[in-house]
C-alpha cells in the first residue's frame, strides 16, 4: 500500500476522487471509502499523509466499527419571519 494512496486517518487503501480543480493540476479532493475523511491534495502533509497525520486523530477499523452513533441534527429554529 502506498502512503499516498492510503487514507491519512485510517490507512484504508480505497480512495475516491470527489472533485478536481478547474485549474488543471492545482488540486483534487479525495475521500476515504471507509472513514469518509476528505482532503485536498494541496493541503500540508499533516493532512494528506498517514505518517505525518496527528496520532491522536488516527483511527483503526475497530475504532470505526465501535464508534458511537452520530447525533441527530436538531430541527431548525423558527426564523423571525415565522413568528
Amino acid at each position: 500500500m502506498s502512503e499516498k494512496t492510503a487514507c491519512p486517518r485510517c490507512a484504508h487503501p480505497a480512495i475516491s476522487q470527489l472533485f478536481t480543480s478547474p485549474v488543471p493540476g492545482a488540486w483534487d479532493v479525495l475521500q476515504c471509502e471507509q472513514c469518509l475523511y476528505c482532503w485536498r491534495t494541496s493541503e500540508p502533509a499533516r493532512r494528506t499523509t498517514r505518517t505525518a497525520y496527528p496520532d491522536s486523530f488516527k483511527l483503526t477499523a475497530d475504532d470505526i466499527r465501535s464508534a458511537p452513533e452520530v447525533p441527530a441534527v436538531p430541527p431548525l429554529r423558527r426564523g423571525r419571519e415565522d413568528r
